[in-house]
């Protein structure tokens, strides 16, 4: 299990590194739970880290039903150097308006000259804001061929992907995309007593920020050693697994 963490900065994305993440994720937490930073920190974040030193991801939104804004924000994403384009569907109400977006995603990505990770992603509590239930997430994904589909919590207060969703319907989620051949990632103020859990489930990826900041409060910034040790337990549990 690949653990992704997500990074506001430079100093964050040097220390996710520092801590041995795999996939280092460049958002802008004032903007939402995928909100999108701006292509200088991406770019700035890859390049202080050093290229091929790691694998940088870019969350592009918590978008709603425009194509063509989701297209333009994923090449910005590409150009400024991630590998990973993961985009919210948010504002998206059908199966429809996903698959629109999420092909306009996967066609801006795809016409860029290095290879790129396409992430479909949606929220655990979509019940809270009246956003696509994970079914609807995971048929979107694969009519619009997506690489990964994503399930995080959209509103920030504490309560985690496992209260928003019970095991039954994480199960269903992860054994449905798994089966048509999708690489699962799961986040939403995970924890280190989540672990189990998360590998349990056959996540692929999981992704943490809150646990491996100074404090467990995600506005805190981001602790090497918290990441270090977040990181060291996964594959720990993974490999007794």
């Amino acid at each position: 299990m690949q653990v992704l963490v997500s990074a506001i900065s430079l100093d964050e994305a040097q220390a996710a590194h520092a801590g041995g993440a795999d996939i280092i994720d460049v958002k802008n937490v004032d903007e939402g739970s995928l909100g999108a930073n701006y292509p200088w920190v991406i770019r700035d974040s890859v390049h202080g880290v050093g290229e091929g030193r790691a694998v940088f991801a870019a969350s592009i939104g918590d978008l709603d039903d425009r194509p063509g804004n989701a297209a333009l924000a994923a090449v910005g994403a590409v150009a400024s150097g991630a590998r990973y384009v993961k985009a919210g569907l948010h504002g998206v109400r059908t199966i429809q308006e996903g698959v629109d977006v999420m092909n306009a995603v996967r066609r801006a990505c795809r016409d860029q000259t290095s290879p790129v990770t396409v992430v479909a992603a949606g929220y655990a509590d979509h019940a809270r804001f009246g956003g696509l239930d994970p079914s609807a997430v995971l048929a979107a994904a694969v009519a619009a061929r997506c690489d990964v589909v994503m399930l995080d919590t959209a509103i920030k207060d504490g309560r985690s992907l496992f209260d928003a969703l019970d095991e039954a319907a994480l199960e269903a989620f992860v054994s449905g995309a798994h089966a048509t051949g999708l690489t699962v990632a799961l986040a939403g103020a995970i924890r280190f007593e989540h672990i189990e859990r998360m590998i349990a489930l056959g996540a692929d990826i999981v992704g943490v920020r809150s646990a491996v900041c100074v404090a467990d409060d995600r506005r805190a910034g981001i602790d090497a050693s918290r990441v270090r040790r977040f990181t060291a337990r996964c594959r720990e549990l993974a490999g007794a697994a």
